[in-house]
């Protein structure tokens, strides 16, 4: 009796570990996309003020909004990359993260690396 009762709370514990560490780590995914979203919207509102004044062109300033973007990220104590694509009409904020697990650490597993992509998009109508 004593060891059907130790191996059934040795399996109940690993679906606990499981489920909490799980939804932990799925969590922090979720956390780290919403953040790229962020970043990646502060970073497009970041426009060219010399293009656009002129009316040649409204497109993203790299410098101004790579900056912008890693200041949101530093704030939300993150780190990620910024790239802007698409002649400045496109900007993808990556966010990497870590959870750091409850019970997967008792077997070795004591973080859980998240990533989040997010791509904001500039669209304008110039002229009109």
């Amino acid at each position: 009796m004593s060891l059907f009762f130790a191996v059934t709370t040795v399996a109940i514990l690993m679906v606990m570990g499981l489920l909490v560490d799980g939804g932990g780590a799925l969590n922090a995914a979720n956390r780290a996309t919403s953040i790229a979203q962020e970043a990646a919207r502060t970073a497009g509102q970041q426009l060219d003020p010399a293009q656009a004044i002129e009316g040649t062109a409204i497109t993203i300033d790299p410098d101004a909004a790579t900056g912008a973007a890693q200041d949101y990220l530093a704030t939300a104590n993150v780190t990620g990359n910024v790239e802007i694509t698409d002649g400045g009409q496109s900007i993808t904020v990556t966010v990497h993260d870590t959870y750091n697990t409850l019970f997967a650490q008792f077997v070795g597993k004591g973080t859980i690396h998240v990533t989040g992509t997010a791509t904001a998009q500039l669209h304008t109508q110039a002229g009109g």
